[in-house]
């Protein structure tokens, strides 16, 4: 299933998760059922995909500009990736990080043998360690902030490669879910606030990690539990698991956008359903802002949980008034507003004979640059709604995010420029509603925030990030004086 948001223009009018790990050992086959997780996995990167395996001997890596399909369509590439132990990952980019070169999983050969890395996250103080490293003569091969942690993996003193992975792990901070290989074990490990996700699963004797149950569903595996933030988990090539906990115990902040639009409807996200906790969202804010209309309709895909929530409690009737082709490539490919303009109208359209002389509800999931729903509002208009209202899933997105996901800076985000009424003007509403930050809570199963310890990343709608933000600081106070720019887009 495929969450891209279907306007996305060339401003990239949507957050967009920038990667998905995938990683099996002890299954014959490995890059197979790799490739299989990766395709489960592909809403959380588009652009790339990378799978490297371990034949018993050596590494063997192939990576491509792409979907997971196209890049693996020949299955005999497979075949070039043999052994019982692999790991994939899917990903986006931002601005100058396309390439080759930014594919991951990253490998490389350390004084300690042979080692393998794949990132969901982003290192938020990256440039600086990179800008040390680089003094102290170390030479990168990619801009990936993860080449950070393999470098400082190379250069610890600690005597065995667990103890330079968690000496590394010490000295950056920011958002981590990893799925390492060395030709003995594989290692998962998320960090302390457990940001990003990452879940366990078993098929037989094979262990298999994954950014989203969805992925242990589709090959076949079964859930065993989340790995927990700040945990490692080792697992050698006989099978012998060992979980080790060196950062102590912090309370956890895992990112609440994931039940709001990342993850996948049918995946488990902290023991619930997120398709349930969708629906929620949507009932809380019928609650919040209700509206005097006729239908709710979704704008598909990403909308239709939550829309189907509001209908359930406002007793408003529930209906698809756009109707999505599923034929019809990514718009911000097109090369001018003019082939971009017409390529939405061939892969959305409103249901003119639904929506004509009606009063609806849209419900989305998110206002990002505000471009998209001004659209989205005029083709309601142009099929002769009188009255359009939207309604949104989650609270005004006022901050950027520095913890994996390609949010615009913060004078581009619709909210951190405007009021509601303002916003409401600017899309050409009736009128616009967000979902508050304690709606969204009860929805996710908390009482209300805990301003005083928060209980998920919700820097994006409140500016509260859980962690320091080295880089962006430096950044701020001496914009230039960093020659070794990372691409923070995993």
């Amino acid at each position: 299933m495929n969450l891209t948001h279907p306007f996305l223009d060339a401003d990239g009018d949507k957050l967009r998760e920038e990667c998905g790990i995938f990683g099996v050992i002890g299954a014959p086959g490995a890059s197979a059922m790799t490739a299989l997780g990766l395709h489960a996995l592909q809403h959380r990167g588009q652009e790339a995909v990378g799978i490297v395996s371990y034949d018993g001997h050596d590494f063997c890596a192939r990576r491509g500009l792409g979907h997971v399909a196209q890049v693996f369509s020949d299955t005999t590439i497979l075949t070039e990736l043999p052994g019982a132990m692999a790991s994939g990952h899917v990903r986006y980019s931002t601005t100058g990080g396309q390439g080759l070169r930014n594919v991951q999983p990253l490998h490389a050969d350390l004084a300690r043998g042979a080692f393998s890395i794949a990132h969901n996250g982003n290192i938020s103080n990256a440039m600086h360690l990179k800008h040390e490293l680089v003094n102290k003569g170390a030479i990168f091969q990619s801009s990936s902030d993860t080449e950070v942690i393999i470098h400082l993996i190379a250069t610890s003193r600690y005597p065995t490669l667990l103890d330079r992975f968690v000496d590394a792990l010490r000295m950056v901070e920011g958002a981590y879910s990893l799925i390492c290989m060395t030709p003995k074990r594989m290692i998962a490990c998320r960090d302390p606030l457990g940001i990003r996700p990452l879940v366990m699963g078993k098929i037989g004797d094979a262990t298999v990690f994954a950014s989203e149950t969805v992925a242990l569903d589709v090959v076949g595996a079964d859930f065993v539990r989340e790995i927990e933030p700040g945990e490692i988990v080792e697992v050698r090539q006989d099978g012998r698991m060992t979980s080790h906990r060196p950062f102590g115990k912090v309370s956890p902040r895992p990112c609440i956008f994931e039940h709001v639009y990342f993850s996948r409807p049918d995946s488990i996200m902290g023991g619930q359903s997120v398709y349930e906790v969708r629906k929620r969202i949507g009932m809380e804010l019928a609650k919040e802002a209700p509206a005097d209309a006729d239908i709710v309709i979704p704008v598909p895909d990403s909308g239709v949980p939550a829309a189907i929530g509001y209908a359930q409690q406002s007793g408003i009737p529930f209906e698809l008034g756009i109707i999505r082709s599923h034929y019809v490539g990514r718009t911000f490919i097109q090369p001018s507003d003019g082939a971009r303009h017409a390529d939405v109208k061939r892969k959305h359209n409103a249901n003119r004979a639904l929506v004509a002389g009606r009063k609806i509800v849209l419900i989305d999931d998110s206002i990002v640059r505000g471009t998209t729903s001004m659209k989205i509002v005029q083709m309601m208009r142009d099929a002769g709604a009188a009255e359009v209202h939207m309604r949104v899933a989650s609270p005004p997105t006022e901050h950027s995010c520095f913890y994996g996901v390609d949010t615009p800076e913060r004078n581009k985000l619709l909210a951190a420029q405007m009021d509601v009424e303002a916003m409401t003007k600017f899309i050409v509403a009736d009128s616009l509603a967000f979902v508050s930050i304690d709606g969204l809570y009860r929805a996710v199963g908390e009482k209300s925030r805990n301003a005083a310890c928060p209980q998920h990343c919700d820097a994006c709608f409140t500016g509260d990030y859980p962690t320091t933000l080295t880089d962006h600081g430096e950044k701020q106070t001496d914009e230039g004086q960093l020659a070794f720019p990372v691409d923070t887009a995993l």
